[in-house]
């Protein structure tokens, strides 16, 4: 075998490791995307014009939400939060419009207080994703009915799912980003 030929071999296996190695990286970036995100991932992929965009997309969410101060809430915060929780649930009863429009309200300022800007519903969704993937559908869902009701065009029903979603979205806010019963990562 000439000396050509093994330099064109070694050249061709050095360019085969390398690919295989790049492949890997890709795989292992997309992989973390999807444990960080969740079911936003494949829903971030869906709106955008493939993986690449989406990855990006995800990424430049999680390079914001990095810069923003979250901060975890102390015992009496998270103490008054419940009690205002358990008002709202309590006014469903008589009057389930409102109690949902105050579950919105209720979330929004929690968000708030922990250091999430709420300065619209787009930018609130992007920004949650990144610690709250699992949770954001119920915010859609519950925002969605919230936004029905404001047109009068939410069941009673309707109207009690809302109220379930968004006491998924509080819970986990409420407990610094850990369900409760759940140890802290």
């Amino acid at each position: 075998m000439s000396l050509t030929v093994l330099v064109i071999i070694i050249a061709v296996v050095v360019v085969l490791i390398a690919c295989a190695v790049a492949a890997s990286m890709v795989s292992m970036r997309r992989r973390k995307l999807q444990e960080r995100f969740g079911p936003e991932y494949e829903r971030t992929v869906a709106e955008q014009d493939g993986h690449r965009a989406a990855e990006q997309e995800l990424r430049d969410r999680q390079e914001r939400h990095d810069a923003l101060d979250i901060k975890p809430l102390p015992a009496a915060a998270r103490d008054r939060y419940a009690q205002d929780w358990g008002r709202v649930q309590e006014q469903f009863v008589d009057r389930p419009d409102d109690a949902v429009h105050d579950a919105d309200r209720l979330v929004t300022t929690l968000m708030s207080e922990r250091g999430y800007p709420t300065e619209g519903y787009e930018q609130q969704l992007k920004d949650l994703s990144v610690e709250h993937g699992e949770t954001l559908e119920h915010y859609r869902a519950a925002h969605d009915i919230n936004e029905r009701s404001s047109r009068h065009q939410a069941t009673t029903e309707e109207l009690r799912g809302a109220m379930v979603h968004y006491r998924a979205l509080f819970e986990e806010l409420l407990h610094n980003g850990d369900r409760p019963g759940r140890s802290a990562a």
